[in-house]
């Protein structure tokens, strides 16, 4: 592997590894803390909230350090994929591909990557390899994947307990204050609409001349009858 390769490497793992650090940090400080990563959580589905928002700060923070440092690469690459994952099945996947969309593409990115860094390995300049730890090729990547998929599906299985979306939006309709159907009938027979129109009169077709009324006789009329 030449130096250019080593220097390529170490640029991806550090990027990646410090992109995680600071998504670990802003579940942590940033926002709502970690009361509204946990929010966060819970309205994905995932009971306990505050356990997850400090799972996921522990595990983003965790890998990224150990990518920056290339230590136990193929376990830190595994640790992105599984946040990854839970990410784009969870939050984007139903807003489509795109990042500009909230989509899964940026997710999606990330796990790429971090498979690919898997199966490369860290490269000579990490710890991993000043150690004689050498987990890369296939076996780096059946251990990043394999082990992502496995903390997903345990994570999933074990916390996602998503609500029905017809139970979610009744209650929603019941927070905001929705009347009960009684009051609201009898509110629309006490009171007339604003955009009732008046009833209408009946007019006279322009075409027809209406019968004048008959008179009484009255000297007037005897002596207009006269004339």
């Amino acid at each position: 592997m030449s130096d250019a390769d080593v220097a390529v490497l170490l640029l991806v793992r550090v990027a990646v590894g410090l992109i995680m650090i600071v998504h670990g940090l802003n579940h942590w400080r940033g926002g709502g803390r970690i009361e509204g990563t946990a929010r966060w959580f819970t309205g994905l589905g995932l009971r306990q909230g505050v356990l997850q928002a400090w799972t996921s700060v522990l595990t983003e923070v965790g890998a990224g350090v150990l990518l920056v440092l290339g230590l136990l690469t193929p376990l830190a690459c595994a640790a992105v994929i599984s946040v990854m994952l839970v990410a784009g099945l969870l939050a984007h996947r139903p807003n489509g591909f795109f990042v500009f969309k909230d989509g899964y593409e940026y997710v999606l990115t990330l796990a790429v990557v971090a498979l690919a860094l898997a199966v490369l390995g860290p490269g000579r300049w990490s710890v991993d390899h000043a150690a004689g730890i050498d987990l890369t090729g296939w076996t780096g990547g059946v251990i990043a994947l394999g082990a992502a998929v496995a903390a997903t599906g345990g994570l999933l299985g074990t916390f996602w307990r998503p609500e029905p979306k017809g139970d979610a939006e009744s209650e929603a309709g019941a927070e905001v204050g929705a009347e009960p159907e009684g009051d609201a009938e009898a509110e629309s027979r006490a009171e007339p609409k604003a955009d009732a129109e008046p009833p209408s009169v009946a007019e006279p077709d322009s075409d027809v001349m209406p019968s004048p009324p008959e008179s009484e006789n009255t000297p007037e009329s005897v002596e207009q009858e006269a004339r």
